[in-house]
């Protein structure tokens, strides 16, 4: 009997080891688990982080491919609109009656002018670049470039009253602002609401 007291006494200090030895594997195990799952949740992080950034690089990159696809004429452009305004300054030297007058090579040479003027805004046109035609609009400080005031009574206050040199946009972008006479003096311009005038 000694012997079986003996027994179970080894027997409870056995299980007690093993529910200490037990206690502790769990703990650690709920350790390791924490652990894991903290690392687990950092690279979550990390990946979905890395995952946004590619996709802004990839919007970005986007823009910018669509961007020098529509500016990348834009120095050429700016050169060539030298020479359509000589090509316009050439049409313009020569007297509206003598150009209607005209006959044989001088008039060959003014259709051909007039021709070379249509077929480089045409390019021009092709390729994004835009004339601005002003006249009677309302000056934007945006687009257009005040060279002097006209006094004129009969138009609104502010309004394009004569071009001196074309204006020309590409893309949504101003190449060149036009070079205007801007109305001075006249009635205010028209509210764009009625409700506004009210």
């Amino acid at each position: 009997m000694a012997n079986e007291m003996e027994h179970d006494g080894q027997r409870a200090e056995a299980a007690a080891d093993t529910d200490v030895t037990s206690e502790a594997r769990v703990t650690e195990a709920a350790e390791a688990l924490a652990s894991l799952s903290a690392e687990r949740d950092e690279l979550k992080d990390r990946v979905l982080r890395t995952l946004a950034e590619m996709e802004n690089l990839r919007r970005r990159t986007e823009r910018e491919v669509a961007d020098a696809r529509t500016y990348a004429v834009t120095n050429f452009a700016r050169d060539m609109l030298n020479a359509a305004d000589n090509i316009r300054r050439a049409l313009e030297s020569v007297p509206a009656d003598a150009a209607s007058a005209a006959e044989g090579p001088f008039k060959a040479l003014i259709d051909g002018i007039e021709l070379t003027e249509r077929d480089l805004a045409k390019t021009l046109e092709r390729h994004g670049v835009k004339l601005i035609e002003p006249q009677g609009q309302r000056f934007d400080p945006n687009r257009h470039q005040a060279m002097f005031e006209v006094p004129n009574a009969e138009v609104p206050n502010g309004t394009v009253v004569q071009v001196m040199q074309s204006g020309y946009v590409i893309g949504d972008r101003v190449l060149r602002p036009a070079l205007v006479g801007v109305a001075k003096g006249g009635p205010k311009a028209a509210a764009a609401n009625p409700a506004d005038a009210a």
